[in-house]
């Protein structure tokens, strides 16, 4: 499941192209290259891309900027190489794909320690990725989360960019952005975050709350329906 991993689990305790040619001893279907892009045949793309480049030496400096045009308004988001250079990689071959285009952000949280918009997923239903998966690059300088006397969560700020995922090491297109200061274990790579003028916008979105739906009031579809119209690199 293609989510924060049970957003509602995580509160108790707590996504030049081509076919990819593996190195010897390498996993089949995996880039040869440093971040070992690695096709997964039992979860097909949601919508065809090949892998991403995977050079020897993957970029790891700047800070490109990605615009997310949505129905809501504009979404604009600072990569970050160095902090996760894998990630940044994945996720600007999938702007350039036109992977995230015509897309809805499936989920809206408005726990009291999880509040976040997450996207990213073409079929719409929180199960669907690009086809293939990619290690961690797990944050490691995240504030301690208040009142957490295990000292295990971190507090996720305010407009931070984040991929989702299913577990360690199934990181794929799915990604979340952070609408308040949110307390996760600091099991999700950070990538960059949400400029003012794309949280005047998230903010719209959380402020018209959940859909309406069976399991919950405080996890489900934005009821202001947001739309990825167009994904594009900006800088």
């Amino acid at each position: 499941m293609k989510t924060l991993a049970a957003a509602a689990l995580l509160l108790g305790t707590l996504l030049t192209g081509g076919v990819a040619h593996a190195e010897p001893g390498a996993e089949p279907g995996t880039t040869p290259g440093p971040c070992g892009y690695t096709a997964t045949p039992d979860d097909p793309a949601a919508r065809p891309v090949p892998l991403p480049p995977d050079p020897h030496h993957t970029p790891d400096r700047g800070h490109p900027v990605v615009l997310l045009a949505t129905n809501q308004g504009p979404v604009p988001l600072v990569l970050d190489r160095a902090q996760a250079p894998c990630t940044t990689q994945s996720f600007l071959h999938l702007v350039r794909e036109h992977f995230y285009d015509r897309t809805t952000c499936h989920r809206l949280t408005a726990y009291p320690t999880l509040k976040v918009l997450q996207c990213g997923d073409p079929s719409g239903t929180g199960e669907g990725g690009p086809g293939y998966r990619y290690e961690d690059e797990l944050p490691t300088s995240l504030p301690p989360a208040p009142n957490d006397p295990t000292g295990e969560r971190r507090t996720y700020p305010r407009g931070t960019l984040a991929m989702a995922n299913a577990g360690p090491d199934t990181n794929g297109s799915q990604f979340f952005l952070v609408t308040a200061d949110s307390v996760l274990r600091p099991n999700y790579t950070v990538f960059g975050r949400v400029t003012d003028a794309g949280l005047a916008t998230l903010d719209r979105v959380a402020a018209g709350g959940i859909a309406p739906n069976p399991d919950s009031e405080l996890d489900g579809r934005p009821a202001l329906r947001t739309d990825i119209r167009l994904a594009l690199r900006l800088l």
